[in-house]
């Protein structure tokens, strides 16, 4: 299904972090007032990918063009999926890029056989998050992760 497009009309997908993309990938970084909630750099995430054996770091792209990072990782002590590190480049915010982004890696893990709930954490005060998290099905476990809010979608095998 690659009927996912931003409000331009740009195909978003994503792509493995790879040796011609990982330098567009690490320069992603937010709004200013977004640091509170996510690294200024989406470099930070892909050391955290290649060095720490756990998450996997995905490219968003618009089109052709690097405009994102996001991440996810298998639970094997709770069978759950994790997405963390989910950034969209300042200069392309507001363009539906991280919602699409959220859908196709839902879509991408909702294929797995052993992905029977995407978990997820964002801070409190990170209102758009919680917008744009609860307007794809994800819901309050009551759980936190250090200082933030786990939810929780539950993943309907086909």
């Amino acid at each position: 299904m690659d009927d996912l497009t931003d409000r331009t009309g740009r195909r978003v997908t994503l792509c493995p972090v790879d040796d011609d993309n990982w330098r567009a990938v690490a320069d992603i970084a937010p709004r200013d007032e977004q640091r509170t909630f996510v690294a200024a750099l989406a470099a930070r995430y892909l050391l955290l990918s290649m060095r720490g054996g756990v998450w996997t770091s995905l490219g968003v792209l618009a089109d052709d063009t690097v405009v994102g990072h996001v991440m996810w990782a298998y639970d094997e002590e709770d069978g759950t999926h994790w997405v963390g590190g989910l950034i969209v480049d300042a200069d392309e915010q507001g363009r539906g890029v991280g919602r699409q982004a959220m859908t196709a890696l839902i879509r991408m893990l909702s294929k797995r056989p052993d992905c029977q709930e995407i978990r997820l954490s964002y801070h409190p005060h990170n209102t758009g998050a919680a917008k744009l998290y609860n307007s794809l099905g994800f819901t309050p476990t009551g759980a936190f992760e250090d200082d933030e809010t786990v939810v929780g979608l539950a993943v309907r095998q086909a």
